[in-house]
């Protein structure tokens, strides 16, 4: 009898090949320095997990053949039957959980059974052995084992709550192979839905009814982001198997997958793992708009300096005539103190020219050319409308050459407007 439900090896294997991955890529990542924060974050899971060991011997009831010998015997029983090599160490422990549970600490199973649930089949003692083939199902599939080596593949939407999901199908089997009844199957699912006392009235033909409800949008949308099926198929599929049927169920609505695409498994169902998503679309929004933002800045102010470039560029070619008409000017202003008793002149009708022959022929009136002190010849530029904004050509003597040198610069004027000469 195949104990394993049809989707769990896949899913496994999947998780194996994206958890080897990620382990990998992150190792080489930071070069090896993951293996010291493992081995920080394993001797942290010790110290949390050890308290609830201690809590469980200090304060369960070690289930042994002298300390509750039916449960024993059951325990023992059903290790031999699904095949585990050694029977797990089981106590009895008063909580509000309706259920039971299988763990590990230090190479070591141990299975836990609530009172609750053994006190609500007093009158059926032998369901108690769907719970324990449950549990024990765990441990044969080796599901803790695996479970810190899968971890971050098992945080991927769909997969991970599948695989978790697939695991409890295959442990509902082992349960049901463990009973001798398809009652004790049914007592113990019914327990969990109905509660310690009403499970016994349970309808059972009007409750797997309720499977046909479980293909709408929400009842979908919340399945498949949780880690357990509904009770209602897992009854279904519990019956099926006891009696080698196959169980068909309503398929999911599509939408609810493609939502659930985004949605990463938190572990604590689809509410949860819905606020985590939208935590995660907030962490990102806070970090995505200010980067976004700042891209538009830097676009707009990058169009901004093209556009001024372009301007720029522009008002250089026009430009372009007043630096002719000051290179036919500076001879002459040199040529001046040879036939003057000053040294430099002091207008443009000094040498020859008046104001009007040095005008900008493009008619955009972008400067003017005048002669100021020392013989200095200044290209006034206006820009904005405003002017003051100067190119000029300062002669000076060089004692070496012994002979005057032109010097060019801008004053109060944007570089890129400079001949090159004056750079």
């Amino acid at each position: 009898m195949n104990l394993i439900y049809k989707h769990e090896r896949s899913l496994f294997k999947i998780s194996c090949v994206l958890a080897g991955l990620f382990w990998l890529l992150l190792t080489i990542g930071t070069f090896g320095i993951l293996l010291i924060y493992l081995l920080f974050g394993y001797l942290f899971f010790l110290f949390a997990h050890s308290a609830f060991i201690t809590h469980l011997k200090g304060n369960g009831v070690r289930i042994t053949a002298e300390q509750y010998p039916d449960l024993y015997a059951s325990l023992e029983r059903n290790s031999k039957k699904i095949g585990l090599d050694t029977v797990p160490e089981a106590y009895l422990l008063r909580t509000d959980f309706f259920n039971a549970l299988a763990t590990r600490f230090r190479g070591r199973n141990f299975l836990v059974l609530f009172s609750d649930v053994v006190d609500a089949l007093e009158q059926q003692p032998t369901a108690i052995d769907f719970y324990i083939g449950h549990e024990l199902g765990h441990l044969h599939r080796k599901h803790l084992q695996w479970a810190v080596f899968l971890l971050p593949a098992l945080f991927f939407p769909l997969l991970g709550p599948a695989y978790r999901r697939a695991q409890e199908y295959t442990c509902d089997r082992y349960g049901a192979y463990c009973c001798n009844s398809d009652a004790d199957a049914v007592a113990a699912m019914a327990a969990i839905s109905a509660g310690d006392t009403r499970w016994k009235s349970l309808n059972l033909e009007a409750y797997l009814k309720q499977v046909n409800e479980t293909g709408e949008f929400w009842m979908s949308f919340n399945e498949i982001n949780s880690d357990y099926p509904w009770l209602t198929k897992r009854m279904a599929a519990v019956l099926a198997f006891r009696q080698e049927q196959t169980v068909s169920f309503p398929k999911r609505h599509k939408f609810a997958w493609f939502l659930s695409l985004f949605i990463p498994r938190s572990g604590a169902g689809a509410v949860v793992s819905f606020m985590l998503l939208f935590m995660i679309i907030g962490m990102l929004a806070a970090v995505a708009i200010p980067a976004y933002q700042q891209y538009i800045d830097e676009a707009e102010y990058a169009e901004w300096q093209r556009e001024e470039a372009l301007e720029l560029a522009e008002i250089k070619l026009e430009l372009e005539p007043a630096y002719q008409q000051a290179l036919l000017l500076m001879p002459k202003v040199l040529e001046y103190p040879n036939t003057h008793s000053e040294i430099w002149p002091k207008t443009l009708e000094e040498i020859g020219h008046s104001a009007d022959e040095f005008t900008d022929p493009s008619g955009n009136e972008r400067y003017t050319i005048d002669i100021y002190d020392r013989g200095m010849v200044a290209i006034e530029v206006w820009l904005d409308g405003e002017g003051e904004h100067y190119i000029v050509l300062e002669p000076s003597y060089n004692d070496e050459l012994e002979k005057f040198e032109w010097e060019c610069y801008g004053q109060d004027i944007d570089s890129a407007l400079l001949n090159a000469e004056c750079l």
